[in-house]
């Protein structure tokens, strides 16, 4: 009887899993299918979810509108930067939170999360006017910098918590062998938390790659990512539903791609220390 209900719990949690993780998808699922529309079929009443006449024109016609690739190197620019230069940041300021802590370490990390909180159109106008000043306006530089300091404390937060399951022995022991500071971070801290960091960086991949308030607000055409590259559909001529679907779905297909070849090593990141 035991075996039986655990059997018939599992299958309960799988269905129900199955469920929400549908659920989740759906709104992908059908920005995918409406892509392949025409923008008659996409606005009407009584859509069609599967039998419709299938077309490529609204690919063709974003790809003769607009430089993909140009949007997509932007992108990828603006997402890798951030992340590494956050990362160069967060990995020692994340080591002397959880191995030298002090009395005001944890005033610390909540007062980094909680800039989280603030709505970001309060900081619009100053940082805009000094990305203006600076010469930093539609940069990729000026976005990486922005965008670094948006996902920073995310980054603190998460290495800070893996750093803290790593034994504080193992390094005391390299302190003895003689390691330096760096070399400790380097070559001792750093590999030991690999799956932390992969994590780490994978989902402020992400971030940075979904992110559009600053990337449509700090830039007009020469570092335009693809978040701009979907808003170019919304005009005020109206919403072409079926091409701002191609679009969209040219902009995430990538990041899709990414999460699901490495959803192994974020999961493992994600887990990293929850079972000793």
């Amino acid at each position: 009887m035991a075996r039986e209900a655990t059997k018939g719990r599992k299958a309960v949690t799988t269905l129900v899993a199955w469920g929400i993780g549908l659920v989740i998808f759906f709104p992908i699922l059908w920005t995918v299918l409406t892509s392949f529309k025409t923008e008659v079929e996409a606005v009407n009443p009584h859509p069609s979810f599967l039998f419709f006449d299938w077309t490529f024109e609204n690919y063709r016609t974003v790809n003769e509108r607009s430089d993909y690739f140009v949007h997509f190197a932007n992108s990828s620019a603006i997402a890798l930067g951030s992340t590494l230069l956050g990362l160069i940041i967060a990995i020692p300021a994340a080591w002397s939170m959880a191995f030298v802590p002090g009395k005001r370490t944890k005033d610390l990390l909540m007062w980094m999360l909680s800039t989280k909180m603030m709505p970001a159109v309060g900081v619009l106008v100053p940082i805009y006017m000094l990305a203006r000043d600076s010469g930093l306006l539609d940069t990729r530089t000026g976005l990486i910098i922005v965008l670094t300091l948006v996902n920073l404390p995310i980054i603190v937060w998460m290495l800070y918590t893996y750093f803290k399951e790593i034994p504080g022995e193992i390094l005391e022991a390299a302190r003895m062998d003689g390691a330096t500071l760096s070399s400790e971070i380097l070559y001792v801290l750093t590999p030991m938390a690999v799956p932390g960091i992969a994590s780490t960086l994978l989902l402020n991949i992400i971030l940075a790659w979904n992110e559009s308030f600053w990337t449509l607000n700090l830039t007009a055409a020469n570092a335009a990512p693809l978040t701009a590259f979907i808003a170019s559909y919304s005009s005020p001529e109206g919403l072409f539903y079926a091409k701002l679907s191609a679009a969209s779905t040219m902009a995430i297909a990538p990041i899709l791609i990414l999460g699901w070849f490495s959803q192994k090593q974020l999961v493992r990141g994600l887990t990293f220390g929850a079972v000793k």
